[in-house]
């Protein structure tokens, strides 16, 4: 494969990576707020810490990703 070839396939690749990442990005907005997650309500000022959602995410996406990378 040529060196264009290949950076238009990382292109495509990474473009459908983003698509991915804006569609699931809409879908977790409207989803409920799980038990660990943080919120910090002032008069001001609302901050929210999602702990609980980074960690299921994260167990999540590792799994998926060991079961699609492995050889």
């Amino acid at each position: 494969m040529t060196p264009a070839g290949s950076v238009g396939r990382a292109l495509v690749v990474a473009g459908l990576v983003l698509v991915a990442v804006g569609a699931l990005l809409m879908v977790v907005g409207r989803l409920p707020r799980m038990p660990g997650d943080l919120v910090v309500e002032r008069p001001s000022l609302t901050v929210y810490i999602p702990l609980g959602t980074m960690i299921v995410l994260s167990l999540a996406l590792t799994l998926i990703l060991n079961f699609v990378l492995r050889r």
